[in-house]
Protein backbone atom coordinates (compact mmCIF):
# COMPACT_ATOMS: atom_id res chain seq x y z
CA UNK A 1 0.00 0.00 0.00
CA UNK A 2 1.30 3.44 -0.92
CA UNK A 3 -0.07 6.99 -1.04
CA UNK A 4 0.63 9.40 -3.88
CA UNK A 5 0.74 12.42 -1.60
CA UNK A 6 0.61 15.00 -4.40
CA UNK A 7 -1.39 14.31 -7.56
CA UNK A 8 -3.44 16.44 -9.93
CA UNK A 9 -6.02 14.03 -11.33
CA UNK A 10 -8.32 17.02 -10.80
CA UNK A 11 -6.55 18.80 -13.70
CA UNK A 12 -7.77 18.91 -17.29
CA UNK A 13 -5.19 16.33 -18.38
CA UNK A 14 -7.51 13.77 -16.75
CA UNK A 15 -10.86 15.32 -17.67
CA UNK A 16 -11.84 12.33 -19.82
CA UNK A 17 -10.65 9.48 -17.61
CA UNK A 18 -10.00 10.78 -14.10
CA UNK A 19 -12.26 8.29 -12.33
CA UNK A 20 -10.86 5.41 -14.38
CA UNK A 21 -7.34 6.39 -13.32
CA UNK A 22 -8.37 6.59 -9.67
CA UNK A 23 -10.21 3.26 -9.71
CA UNK A 24 -7.16 1.60 -11.25
CA UNK A 25 -5.05 3.02 -8.43
CA UNK A 26 -7.40 1.83 -5.70
CA UNK A 27 -7.50 -1.64 -7.25
CA UNK A 28 -3.70 -1.71 -7.07
CA UNK A 29 -3.32 -0.45 -3.49
CA UNK A 30 -2.39 3.11 -4.40
CA UNK A 31 -4.23 5.90 -2.59
CA UNK A 32 -4.47 9.33 -4.17
CA UNK A 33 -4.32 12.83 -2.69
CA UNK A 34 -5.39 15.41 -5.29
CA UNK A 35 -4.04 18.92 -4.85
CA UNK A 36 -5.70 22.14 -6.00
CA UNK A 37 -3.87 25.00 -7.69
CA UNK A 38 -6.70 27.55 -7.48
CA UNK A 39 -10.31 27.53 -6.32
CA UNK A 40 -11.72 25.71 -9.34
CA UNK A 41 -9.26 22.82 -9.19
CA UNK A 42 -9.42 22.76 -5.39
CA UNK A 43 -13.18 22.32 -5.55
CA UNK A 44 -12.75 19.61 -8.16
CA UNK A 45 -10.30 17.79 -5.87
CA UNK A 46 -12.92 17.81 -3.11
CA UNK A 47 -15.57 16.50 -5.51
CA UNK A 48 -13.31 13.61 -6.54
CA UNK A 49 -12.55 12.76 -2.91
CA UNK A 50 -16.21 12.65 -1.93
CA UNK A 51 -16.98 10.11 -4.65
CA UNK A 52 -14.91 7.51 -2.81
CA UNK A 53 -15.34 6.15 0.70
CA UNK A 54 -11.62 5.61 1.26
CA UNK A 55 -8.32 6.14 -0.50
CA UNK A 56 -8.98 9.48 -2.24
CA UNK A 57 -8.43 12.79 -0.48
CA UNK A 58 -8.14 16.50 -1.29
CA UNK A 59 -5.84 19.41 -0.59
CA UNK A 60 -7.08 22.94 -1.31
CA UNK A 61 -5.16 26.12 -1.99
CA UNK A 62 -3.95 28.78 -4.42
CA UNK A 63 -0.66 28.08 -6.20
CA UNK A 64 1.67 31.11 -6.10
CA UNK A 65 1.76 31.43 -9.89
CA UNK A 66 -2.01 31.98 -9.82
CA UNK A 67 -1.98 34.74 -7.20
CA UNK A 68 -3.69 37.88 -8.49
CA UNK A 69 -1.46 40.91 -7.90
CA UNK A 70 -3.23 43.84 -9.57
CA UNK A 71 -6.68 44.61 -10.91
CA UNK A 72 -5.45 44.46 -14.49
CA UNK A 73 -4.27 40.87 -14.10
CA UNK A 74 -6.23 38.37 -16.18
CA UNK A 75 -9.07 37.04 -14.06
CA UNK A 76 -11.55 34.49 -15.29
CA UNK A 77 -12.09 30.89 -16.25
CA UNK A 78 -9.14 29.20 -17.90
CA UNK A 79 -8.29 25.72 -19.14
CA UNK A 80 -4.60 26.35 -18.55
CA UNK A 81 -3.69 25.33 -15.00
CA UNK A 82 -0.03 26.18 -15.51
CA UNK A 83 0.06 29.99 -15.62
CA UNK A 84 -1.65 33.14 -16.99
CA UNK A 85 -4.82 32.59 -14.93
CA UNK A 86 -4.63 34.69 -11.76
CA UNK A 87 -7.17 34.57 -8.96
CA UNK A 88 -8.00 37.12 -6.29
CA UNK A 89 -7.53 35.31 -2.99
CA UNK A 90 -10.67 34.94 -0.88
CA UNK A 91 -9.95 33.68 2.63
CA UNK A 92 -13.54 32.77 3.47
CA UNK A 93 -14.07 30.77 0.27
CA UNK A 94 -11.02 28.61 0.93
CA UNK A 95 -11.88 28.30 4.61
CA UNK A 96 -15.33 26.89 3.84
CA UNK A 97 -13.94 24.51 1.22
CA UNK A 98 -11.20 23.34 3.58
CA UNK A 99 -13.75 22.33 6.22
CA UNK A 100 -14.89 19.41 4.07
CA UNK A 101 -14.20 16.10 5.81
CA UNK A 102 -12.11 14.80 2.90
CA UNK A 103 -9.72 17.78 2.89
CA UNK A 104 -6.51 16.68 4.59
CA UNK A 105 -4.29 19.76 4.14
CA UNK A 106 -3.94 23.26 2.71
CA UNK A 107 -1.93 23.62 -0.52
CA UNK A 108 -0.29 23.83 -2.76
CA UNK A 109 0.71 27.26 -1.60
CA UNK A 110 4.02 29.04 -1.22
CA UNK A 111 6.61 30.85 -3.31
CA UNK A 112 7.55 30.73 -7.00
CA UNK A 113 10.40 32.92 -8.24
CA UNK A 114 10.74 31.15 -11.56
CA UNK A 115 7.49 31.19 -13.51
CA UNK A 116 6.84 34.78 -14.56
CA UNK A 117 5.07 35.97 -17.70
CA UNK A 118 7.34 36.74 -20.64
CA UNK A 119 8.66 40.29 -20.52
CA UNK A 120 8.05 40.84 -16.80
CA UNK A 121 10.39 43.53 -15.45
CA UNK A 122 12.42 43.11 -12.25
CA UNK A 123 10.10 45.60 -10.55
CA UNK A 124 7.06 43.58 -11.60
CA UNK A 125 8.67 40.37 -10.39
CA UNK A 126 9.39 41.94 -7.01
CA UNK A 127 5.77 43.03 -6.72
CA UNK A 128 4.56 39.52 -7.55
CA UNK A 129 6.90 37.97 -4.99
CA UNK A 130 5.70 40.34 -2.27
CA UNK A 131 2.11 39.37 -3.02
CA UNK A 132 3.00 35.67 -2.99
CA UNK A 133 4.51 36.05 0.48
CA UNK A 134 1.46 37.95 1.71
CA UNK A 135 -0.97 35.29 0.47
CA UNK A 136 1.22 32.46 1.77
CA UNK A 137 1.06 33.93 5.27
CA UNK A 138 -2.73 34.11 4.95
CA UNK A 139 -2.82 30.41 4.08
CA UNK A 140 -0.67 29.61 7.12
CA UNK A 141 -3.26 31.42 9.24
CA UNK A 142 -6.02 29.46 7.52
CA UNK A 143 -4.26 26.14 8.09
CA UNK A 144 -3.81 26.99 11.76
CA UNK A 145 -7.45 28.05 12.10
CA UNK A 146 -8.69 24.64 10.97
CA UNK A 147 -5.72 22.75 12.47
CA UNK A 148 -4.50 21.13 9.27
CA UNK A 149 -1.02 20.72 7.77
CA UNK A 150 0.22 22.72 4.81
CA UNK A 151 1.73 21.56 1.50
CA UNK A 152 4.30 24.03 0.23
CA UNK A 153 5.39 24.77 -3.33
CA UNK A 154 8.79 26.46 -3.46
CA UNK A 155 10.60 27.20 -6.72
CA UNK A 156 13.41 29.68 -7.16
CA UNK A 157 16.01 30.83 -9.65
CA UNK A 158 19.51 29.47 -10.05
CA UNK A 159 21.71 30.48 -7.14
CA UNK A 160 25.39 31.32 -7.51
CA UNK A 161 26.01 30.12 -3.99
CA UNK A 162 24.31 26.78 -4.57
CA UNK A 163 24.63 26.21 -8.34
CA UNK A 164 23.48 22.59 -8.14
CA UNK A 165 20.18 23.49 -6.56
CA UNK A 166 17.71 25.63 -8.44
CA UNK A 167 15.61 26.82 -5.51
CA UNK A 168 18.09 28.09 -2.92
CA UNK A 169 16.85 31.69 -2.94
CA UNK A 170 13.19 30.78 -2.45
CA UNK A 171 14.07 28.18 0.18
CA UNK A 172 15.87 30.84 2.24
CA UNK A 173 12.82 33.12 2.15
CA UNK A 174 10.52 30.21 2.91
CA UNK A 175 12.51 29.22 5.99
CA UNK A 176 12.34 32.79 7.28
CA UNK A 177 8.55 32.90 6.85
CA UNK A 178 8.03 29.53 8.55
CA UNK A 179 10.10 30.65 11.52
CA UNK A 180 8.16 33.89 11.84
CA UNK A 181 4.75 32.29 11.21
CA UNK A 182 4.86 28.72 12.59
CA UNK A 183 2.47 26.13 11.18
CA UNK A 184 0.82 24.24 14.03
CA UNK A 185 0.38 20.94 12.19
CA UNK A 186 3.54 21.37 10.08
CA UNK A 187 3.28 19.69 6.65
CA UNK A 188 5.25 18.87 3.51
CA UNK A 189 7.83 20.62 1.35
CA UNK A 190 6.51 19.47 -2.02
CA UNK A 191 8.89 18.35 -4.79
CA UNK A 192 11.98 18.96 -2.71
CA UNK A 193 15.24 19.27 -4.68
CA UNK A 194 17.36 21.36 -2.34
CA UNK A 195 20.61 20.47 -0.63
CA UNK A 196 20.81 18.04 2.27
CA UNK A 197 21.67 21.01 4.50
CA UNK A 198 18.48 22.82 3.50
CA UNK A 199 16.54 19.59 3.99
CA UNK A 200 17.82 19.40 7.54
CA UNK A 201 16.61 22.94 8.23
CA UNK A 202 13.08 22.09 7.12
CA UNK A 203 13.14 18.85 9.11
CA UNK A 204 14.25 20.75 12.21
CA UNK A 205 11.08 22.82 11.84
CA UNK A 206 9.05 19.59 11.79
CA UNK A 207 8.34 19.36 8.05
CA UNK A 208 8.42 16.24 5.88
CA UNK A 209 9.94 16.22 2.40
CA UNK A 210 8.01 15.16 -0.71
CA UNK A 211 10.02 13.44 -3.45
CA UNK A 212 8.78 12.67 -6.97
CA UNK A 213 10.01 11.59 -10.40
CA UNK A 214 12.75 14.22 -10.41
CA UNK A 215 14.89 11.96 -8.21
CA UNK A 216 14.84 9.27 -10.93
CA UNK A 217 16.41 11.55 -13.55
CA UNK A 218 19.95 11.44 -12.14
CA UNK A 219 22.01 10.70 -9.05
CA UNK A 220 22.07 14.39 -8.09
CA UNK A 221 19.57 13.87 -5.27
CA UNK A 222 21.05 10.68 -3.81
CA UNK A 223 22.88 12.64 -1.10
CA UNK A 224 19.74 14.26 0.26
CA UNK A 225 17.89 10.92 0.09
CA UNK A 226 20.68 9.22 1.99
CA UNK A 227 20.81 11.96 4.62
CA UNK A 228 17.04 12.19 5.15
CA UNK A 229 15.55 9.61 7.55
CA UNK A 230 12.93 7.45 5.87
CA UNK A 231 10.47 8.62 8.55
CA UNK A 232 10.68 12.16 7.13
CA UNK A 233 9.93 11.18 3.51
CA UNK A 234 6.70 11.18 1.52
CA UNK A 235 6.38 10.18 -2.13
CA UNK A 236 4.40 11.88 -4.86
CA UNK A 237 4.00 12.03 -8.64
CA UNK A 238 2.87 15.63 -9.24
CA UNK A 239 1.01 14.02 -12.14
CA UNK A 240 0.37 14.75 -14.96
CA UNK A 241 3.87 16.28 -14.74
CA UNK A 242 7.34 14.93 -13.90
CA UNK A 243 6.95 11.43 -15.35
CA UNK A 244 9.60 9.24 -13.70
CA UNK A 245 12.16 7.19 -15.53
CA UNK A 246 12.26 4.65 -17.08
CA UNK A 247 9.01 5.95 -18.60
CA UNK A 248 9.12 8.47 -21.43
CA UNK A 249 9.04 12.11 -20.31
CA UNK A 250 6.36 12.69 -22.96
CA UNK A 251 4.04 10.16 -21.34
CA UNK A 252 1.31 11.52 -19.08
CA UNK A 253 2.27 10.83 -15.50
CA UNK A 254 -0.25 9.02 -13.27
CA UNK A 255 -0.47 8.17 -9.55
CA UNK A 256 0.39 4.52 -10.26
CA UNK A 257 3.88 5.68 -11.24
CA UNK A 258 4.65 6.63 -7.65
CA UNK A 259 6.11 3.13 -7.37
CA UNK A 260 9.11 4.22 -9.45
CA UNK A 261 9.84 6.89 -6.86
CA UNK A 262 9.60 4.30 -4.09
CA UNK A 263 11.97 2.00 -5.99
CA UNK A 264 14.57 4.77 -6.35
CA UNK A 265 14.43 5.57 -2.64
CA UNK A 266 14.75 1.88 -1.74
CA UNK A 267 17.75 1.53 -4.04
CA UNK A 268 19.56 4.57 -2.65
CA UNK A 269 18.88 3.60 0.96
CA UNK A 270 19.58 -0.11 0.49
CA UNK A 271 16.15 -1.09 1.79
CA UNK A 272 13.49 -3.55 0.68
CA UNK A 273 10.80 -1.95 -1.47
CA UNK A 274 8.05 -3.37 0.73
CA UNK A 275 9.60 -1.85 3.84
CA UNK A 276 9.92 1.56 2.19
CA UNK A 277 6.27 1.39 1.11
CA UNK A 278 5.14 0.43 4.61
CA UNK A 279 7.01 3.22 6.37
CA UNK A 280 6.12 5.94 3.86
CA UNK A 281 2.47 4.87 3.88
CA UNK A 282 2.41 5.39 7.65
CA UNK A 283 4.28 8.70 7.28
CA UNK A 284 1.57 9.91 4.91
CA UNK A 285 -1.27 8.79 7.16
CA UNK A 286 0.25 10.58 10.13
CA UNK A 287 0.78 13.85 8.26
CA UNK A 288 -2.71 13.87 6.77
CA UNK A 289 -4.51 12.34 9.75
CA UNK A 290 -6.11 9.54 7.72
Amino acid sequence: MIIDSHAHVNFNAFKDDGDEVIKKCLNNNVWVVNVGSEFKTSKRAVEYANRYEEGVYAIVGLHPIHVKVADNDFLGESDNENIKYREKFNYENYLELAKDKKVVAIGEVGLDYHHFEDGATELEKEKIIRKQKEIFVEFIKLANEINKPIVIHCWGVKSRKEPDHARADAYRDLLEILKEYPVNKKGIIHSFIGSYKTAREFRELGFKLGFNGIITYSESYDKVLTDTPIEDILVETDCPYLTPRPLSKDERNEPMNVRYVVEKIAKVKGMEIGEVERIIFENSRKVFGI
